[in-house]
């Protein structure tokens, strides 16, 4: 069983920055590809970022691309979303999932273990 837990969620004023941690144990993160992803109550769970199991290949949502960047450490078991310019609009629970998979999904669906989601409430 792949068990994902977050951390890095904060308070931040608009245009700051935080850096989301993603981490698990006891498998091999380098076997599953990661994706984060947010939800807002009322809203549907919107992807974010993914990166592939190597860290080679990464796809950005639009509205994070050029703000957010995906990045992995697996000898550490561990997926980073840093996080940059910030906007109120990127106020969220955000989680992170895996999947055993050489393909990137951009579908929430599609993956199969998620964490239990760190918040992240950007002020204006």
């Amino acid at each position: 069983q792949v068990q994902l837990v977050e951390s890095g969620g904060g308070l931040v004023q608009a245009g700051g920055s935080l850096r989301l941690s993603c981490a698990t144990s006891g498998v091999s993160f380098s076997n599953y590809a990661v994706g984060w992803f947010r939800h807002t109550p009322g809203k549907e769970r919107e992807f974010v970022a993914t990166i592939s199991k190597s860290g080679d290949i990464t796809y950005y949502s639009e509205s994070v691309k050029g703000r957010f960047t995906i990045s992995r450490d697996n000898a550490k078991n561990t997926v980073y979303l840093q996080m940059n310019s910030l906007k109120p609009e990127d106020t969220a629970v955000y989680y992170c999932a895996a999947r055993l998979s050489s393909a990137l999904y951009t579908q929430a669906g599609r993956y199969d273990y998620w964490g239990q989601g760190t918040q992240v409430t950007v002020s204006s």
